[in-house]
């Protein structure tokens, strides 16, 4: 028997490293949290069990989704810490932990644990924070979202299988929109669109129709609106080189005079002289705010300007100063337009880091950069269309301002389809993404 040790950043990822290391007949006999992530203990030609069920059965997924309806519900139960004492908690929770029950395998769904009913114990002593441990709460949390997303990866596997042996023009669909790079949930309602269309390239054409309808694109171009707008964003998206192209743009249409550039960005080096410099090539103004300066007396004397552009600092989450800048953003005196910077080329997990993290100065769209170094539009397209983000602008080079461009719903798909992945998805990228379908709320395959 091989045993060896994954250490991941979370569930999903260390089954993808079980899987591709000791195959999809692994077993997982053990698991634990660690510094930055989580640790799992699999095993190759483990033994198991008898009464552990070598191939799925026709109740298998009622019964897991029984067991995820119990997961849920014990979670809900959790977060009501005034309703709850900890020796409640620890009953309801008793039989829950992974290594507690038979191993599980990286191939084989989960099955539902039997729980005996435990006994009534004596009342002890309460504690002294209220009634529960928070060291506890947070095993038994950890615990909970670990075999979830264990559920997950089986459930995902399951449903991707059955898909494909039930309905394989639907399954063939499915597996050309991951190419693109969309998200299970989006590629779910889409599918859900074209359920009556039988002959797969009308239903690859609907698809592709729907899914140009659902990108959202601003009835009236930023600048043409005017105001105060702001780039925000991480950094490396690109906020200053698209602010420098729509600074330009402007000019070339209607003059430096009704034009003005604020810079809140103090922290990277060179970030004010390379304004600066702008600014001294468009014959247009420039404003550096300090940290802690106010943002409403800094854009006092430019409130007769038509259009007010504002660089921001690209900070981490956890930086305190981030906080700070986008509620000075989000200031009533201020009505600034917030369009968030994404790069195309960035990772689906940085992209919706970036959104959680600037969401709270409120957005009024998104600019897509780096359109010509991308090798996915997916995941960008399915993150402005879940949460709502109009495409303001396009950009797809360093030319200024050559290489902004208004965005066009069915050129941008058109774009997306290009640039596709030209080799067909794993089975292990379409079960991740049918268990990204079971993670959303509505949990509907096909």
């Amino acid at each position: 028997m091989q045993v060896k040790r994954f250490f991941a950043a979370d569930m999903r990822q260390a089954m993808k490293l079980v899987r591709d290391e000791l195959g999809a007949d692994a077993a997982i006999i053990g698991n634990r949290r660690i510094a930055g992530g989580v640790e799992l203990t699999a095993a190759l030609d483990y033994k198991l069990s008898a009464l552990a069920p070598r191939v799925p059965n026709m109740e298998l997924e009622d019964e897991l989704r029984k067991t995820q309806s119990r997961i849920v519900t014990a979670q809900a139960e959790l977060s009501m810490r005034g309703e709850a004492d900890g020796n409640t908690n620890r009953q309801l929770f008793a039989g829950l932990p992974l290594t507690a029950g038979l191993p599980l395998t990286a191939a084989e769904p989960l099955t539902e644990p039997t729980y005996a009913a435990p006994a009534r114990p004596a009342p002890a002593p309460a504690q002294s924070s209220g009634g529960v441990d928070p060291r506890a709460l947070d095993s038994m949390r950890f615990e909970l979202n670990s075999l979830r997303e264990l559920m997950e990866v089986q459930l995902g596997t399951l449903a991707w299988n059955q898909l494909q042996g039930s309905r394989p023009a639907q399954a063939n669909l499915y597996r050309r929109l991951q190419r693109i790079g969309l998200s299970g949930p989006l590629s779910r309602d889409l599918l859900s669109m074209i359920t009556d269309i039988e002959e797969p390239r009308q239903a690859w054409r609907m698809l592709l129709a729907h899914l140009a309808r659902m990108i959202a694109v601003p009835e009236v171009e930023p600048l043409e609106e005017g105001g105060v707008i702001a780039m925000v964003g991480p950094a490396g998206m690109g906020k200053t080189t698209t602010l420098a192209k729509l600074a330009a743009r402007y000019v070339l249409k209607y003059g430096a005079q009704n034009v003005a550039l604020v810079s809140m960005d103090s922290f990277r080096i060179g970030a004010q002289e390379q304004l600066k410099t702008l600014g001294r090539i468009l014959n247009v103004p420039v404003t550096h705010v300090d940290p802690g300066q106010s943002l409403v007396q800094a854009l006092d004397p430019l409130l007769r300007k038509r259009v007010v552009l504002i660089d921001t600092a690209g900070l981490q989450a956890s930086d305190p100063a981030l906080r700070m800048q986008l509620e000075s953003l989000a200031g009533r005196g201020i009505r600034s337009k917030n369009y968030l910077v994404l790069a195309t080329t960035s990772q689906k997990q940085v992209l919706t880091a970036a959104y959680h993290s600037y969401k709270r100065c409120g957005l009024a769209g998104c600019i897509l950069t780096k359109l010509d170094e991308t090798a996915s539009l997916g995941e960008v397209l399915s993150l402005a269309i879940s949460h709502e983000l109009p495409v303001a602008y396009l950009t797809d080079g360093p030319r200024i301002p050559d290489d902004l461009h208004l965005p066009r719903r069915h050129q941008l798909v058109s774009r997306a389809v290009s640039v596709q992945m030209q080799e067909e998805p794993s089975e292990e990228a379409m079960a991740d993404m049918f268990a990204d379908i079971y993670h959303s709320p509505t949990k509907q395959v096909g």
